[in-house]
C-alpha cells in the first residue's frame, strides 16, 4: 500500500472529524459566553453553582467523560449516539475553558465604560450587550483559535466510541497492513494539514487585532 493510499484512507474519516468539530463548536461558544458572563456577574449561591459547573467540565478527563456519558446515560433512559456524545463532551469541555477567557476579558475592561453607559440611561444588560461583551469577545479571539485547534485534535478520542473519524480509519489501516510507522506518521501529517491553517488564521487575527488596538490610541 502506497503512502498516498494510506493518506486517502485516513482522510476518508475527515468528514466525521470536521462534523464533530463543528457541532462541538456550536455547543462550546454559547456555553463559554453564558458561563463566563454568569460567573462574572453572579454572586452567592448562583456563583458557586456556575463555578462548580465550569470546574466539572474543565477538571474531568475527556476520555472519562466520553465513556461516562456514552455508557451511563442509557441507564437513565437517555440514549445519545456516539456522534452526539462526542460533540457534546468536547464542546462543553472547550466551552468551560473559553468561559474563563470571557470572564477575564470582562474583568479587564475599564470600569468607566460601564459607568458612562449607565449615566446615559442604558440598562445594565444593554451595557453588557453593546459595550462590554463585544470587546471581551474580540479580546478572546486568539484564545478561541487555540481552543479550536485543541478541539480538532481532541476529536481523535471519539474513535474510542467507534466513530469512523481519521484516527479510527488509521486504526483500521494498521490492522490491515501492520505498518505503524507510515500509518501513524500519515495520521500526524493529516492533523497537521488541518490544524496549521487554523494556526495561521490565529496569528493573522492576533496581528490585526493588535494593530486595531494600537490605532485606537492614536489621535
Amino acid at each position: 500500500m502506497s503512502f498516498f493510499e494510506i493518506m486517502r484512507g485516513i482522510y476518508s474519516g475527515f468528514g466525521v472529524t470536521m462534523n464533530v468539530t463543528i457541532l462541538a463548536l456550536v455547543y462550546a461558544i454559547p456555553f463559554a459566553v453564558v458561563a463566563g458572563v454568569l460567573q462574572h456577574f453572579s454572586t452567592g449561591t448562583w456563583r458557586w453553582v456556575v463555578t462548580a459547573t465550569i470546574e466539572f467540565w474543565r477538571s474531568s478527563p475527556i476520555l472519562v467523560l466520553l465513556y461516562a456519558f456514552y455508557y451511563s446515560l442509557p441507564a437513565f433512559g437517555i440514549y445519545l449516539s456516539a456522534f452526539s456524545v462526542g460533540a457534546l463532551v468536547l464542546g462543553l469541555n472547550a466551552g468551560a475553558y473559553g468561559s474563563q477567557s470571557i470572564r477575564a476579558a470582562l474583568q479587564a475592561l475599564d470600569r468607566g465604560q460601564c459607568e458612562a453607559g449607565l449615566a446615559l440611561g442604558l440598562s445594565r444588560f444593554t451595557v453588557l450587550r453593546l459595550i462590554e461583551l463585544p470587546q471581551a469577545i474580540v479580546a478572546m479571539i486568539p484564545t478561541f483559535i487555540n481552543q479550536t485547534i485543541q478541539l480538532i485534535k481532541g476529536t481523535s478520542l471519539v474513535s474510542l466510541l467507534t466513530l469512523s473519524d481519521m484516527t479510527f480509519r488509521a486504526g483500521e489501516l494498521f490492522a490491515l497492513t501492520y505498518d505503524p510507522v507510515r500509518i501513524y506518521s500519515g495520521l500526524l501529517l493529516a492533523y497537521l494539514i488541518i490544524c496549521y491553517p487554523v494556526t495561521i488564521l490565529g496569528r493573522y487575527l492576533e496581528k490585526t487585532l493588535a494593530k486595531g488596538r494600537g490605532a485606537s490610541y492614536e489621535f
